[in-house]
């Protein structure tokens, strides 16, 4: 089993149900495909770099996968024909560090380390 960080950036006027039912999709496909999400991370709604679509900002969600590749070229596959989707990237790493969240609200933060 391979590990795999993968990240989806949808559309920016879609609903936060329609965001939901985007994160089950895939989830639903890696599970279905006998692989594990480790954690599952909704960055929220971030400006892009450049216009993508005519789209100013997109909705991030971010997925930790153990699994094997045959798994992540059925998830792109599927992600290719989706119209909510901006983008998509999957990366493989050796590790994952699991500790860090890196695009929490700096509320949050303060209030986890307390």
């Amino acid at each position: 089993m391979n590990l795999y960080e993968h990240t989806i950036i949808a559309r920016q006027d879609i609903s936060p149900a329609q965001l939901k039912q985007i994160e089950e999709k895939y989830s639903k496909i890696v599970e279905k495909h006998e692989g594990n999400i480790v954690k599952l991370e909704t960055w929220g709604l971030m400006n892009l770099s450049y216009l993508i679509k005519k789209n100013k900002k997109g909705n991030y969600i971010h997925f930790k996968i153990k699994a094997d590749g045959k798994i992540i070229s059925e998830l792109e596959k599927n992600e290719k024909i989706d119209k909510n989707l901006l983008r998509y990237l999957t990366v493989r790493v050796k590790k994952f560090d699991l500790d860090t969240e890196y695009f929490k609200k700096s509320e949050e933060k303060e209030d986890l380390n307390k």
